[in-house]
């Protein structure tokens, strides 16, 4: 007997003697710093591994608008970086099919997400039209080609499916969201956030459904914070501050041990605290504000260095000493004036894109919000809301949607339906264009303040203390050491 697999528009991919009971796809997220796919059983859906390797293209830009100033100034670049992508995916179809013992000749059905950037360099596309306004797709369809074409390493006759990208800086992996989490479908007005150094923000419902980015930068991954890193072991991911001493503890990745506990110094003393990651910036600053370290404007009060030496001057600023170093070796981790200021400047282009499409919309408030991404997989709602990344909504609302990016991968890989389905809904969502709407720098001055100038935050403050209003705190570290 023979087995010969059939798929979409009755294509014959290839002819096996005897059952081949073993028919794989892979659907993959191609992220700027990380690479992850999944291997799944065509037949059953089930996922049977999974696999992630760093980006290849870090060498030439931490991020993305630096890859593509690369290219600008080394056009040998383009192609350079699509080598890499496109090797570095077939060495993860390999591991993955390493894993069940099998080959890559089982990979007959591919499908894939990833930013604007990602996507067309994957493609073999030059991205340098993305660098500069107004910020033009190439190709902006649903993707679909050879697999071999691209010089993927699997069936020869398997094919590759590219989530549509949406505008400049809205792209597949949030077409990829849409998919996974179905906002398009139901009555609620949703609000899905993916955090990253662009905010990729979509709102609506059923009846209508708007999408636009905003460019909030790399201060929630840790970028341009003067103890910042990655979440990476030794990092500092949870904080807490007392009200009453402006004592903090914290927890750092690597250990489920709070900084109070005895047995923290012995349990830490391999992982060295070496920084604060993107969830911790946020809870600090979201408790020093909730302690009144910091007024609503974002400001260091150096009054308070009267009571603690937490609080210290910082050249013409104070800041606070969230760890003192245990020994010369080490620093100590300080959250300093400028730190608040790069949240602040982040956090307010996230809540003025979400505002400008509540008013788009004509909605005042939400019934739901999304985080997805990995940073909303690991961030505080509660601290979130309290910073005003996102606006006001009860909490029960409000939840992580994982790798929303990566499920809509999946569905679309084990369903060709879903396919033409997402490409009519990425046709009739709404794209609004931050850069050119006059009332978005109006929403950014107002959402600088902590949660928010006017916005109350009524359901917040009602299961959180409101901080009492400030005056305004000394904001020169030298001058008001010399009066004290």
């Amino acid at each position: 007997g023979v087995t010969v697999a059939v798929f979409e528009s009755r294509r014959i991919i290839g002819i096996w003697s005897g059952l081949f009971e073993s028919p794989r796809g892979v659907a993959v997220d191609v992220g700027s710093t990380t690479v992850a796919a999944h291997l799944c059983d065509l037949t059953t859906g089930d996922v049977l591994s999974s696999a992630s390797v760093m980006n290849p293209q870090i060498p030439f830009g931490e991020d993305l608008m630096s890859r593509v100033s690369y290219i600008m100034m080394h056009p040998e670049g383009a192609d350079a970086m699509s080598s890499a992508i496109q090797s570095a995916l077939s060495k993860l179809f390999v591991e993955l099919t390493d894993q069940l013992g099998e080959t890559t000749d089982n990979i007959l059905e591919i499908s894939l997400v990833a930013n604007p950037i990602m996507h067309h360099l994957v493609l073999g596309i030059n991205p340098i039209n993305l660098g500069g306004a107004p910020f033009a797709l190439t190709v902006d369809e649903a993707v679909t080609l050879r697999a071999r074409d691209l010089g993927l390493d699997t069936h020869n006759q398997a094919r590759l499916f590219v989530l549509p990208c949406i505008a400049g800086h809205v792209g597949a992996d949030t077409a990829g969201v849409i998919l996974a989490e179905s906002p398009d479908t139901d009555d609620a007005m949703s609000l899905i956030v993916d955090v990253g150094t662009n905010a990729e923000i979509v709102l609506g419902n059923k009846d209508r459904l708007l999408v636009c980015s905003s460019p909030t930068g790399p201060a929630f991954e840790g970028g341009e914070i003067s103890a910042g890193q990655r979440a990476t072991a030794g990092a500092i991911e949870r904080v807490r501050i007392d009200r009453s001493t402006l004592e903090p503890k914290f927890r750092v990745i690597g250990s489920e041990l709070w900084s109070t506990d005895s047995q923290f110094g012995e349990a830490t003393r391999e992982l060295s605290i070496t920084g604060i990651c993107g969830s911790g910036i946020i809870e600090v600053i979201a408790e020093m504000f909730l302690a009144g370290i910091i007024s609503e404007d974002g400001i260091v009060d150096g009054a308070l260095a009267e009571r603690t030496t937490r609080v210290r001057a910082h050249g013409r600023t104070w800041s606070y000493v969230l760890h003192f170093a245990e020994d010369e070796s080490q620093r100590d981790i300080v959250i300093t004036q400028n730190d608040v200021r790069q949240i602040q400047l982040a956090k307010a282009a996230l809540y003025a894109g979400i505002k400008l499409l509540m008013d788009k919309m004509g909605v005042s408030e939400v019934d739901r919000i999304r985080l997805a991404g990995a940073f909303g997989s690991h961030i505080s709602v509660e601290h979130a809301m309290v910073l005003g990344l996102i606006p006001d909504c009860s909490l029960d609302h409000v939840s992580s949607a994982g790798n929303a990016a990566g499920v809509g991968a999946r569905i679309a890989l084990l369903d060709h339906d879903a396919r033409g389905g997402i490409q009519r809904t990425v046709n009739k969502a709404e794209r609004i264009e931050t850069a050119t709407e006059t009332d978005f720098q109006d929403y950014f001055v107002a959402a600088m303040a902590f949660p928010h100038k006017t916005d109350p935050f009524d359901n917040l403050f009602s299961v959180l203390e409101r901080p009492q209003p400030k005056a305004a705190p000394q904001t020169e570290g030298r001058r008001r050491r010399r009066r004290g």
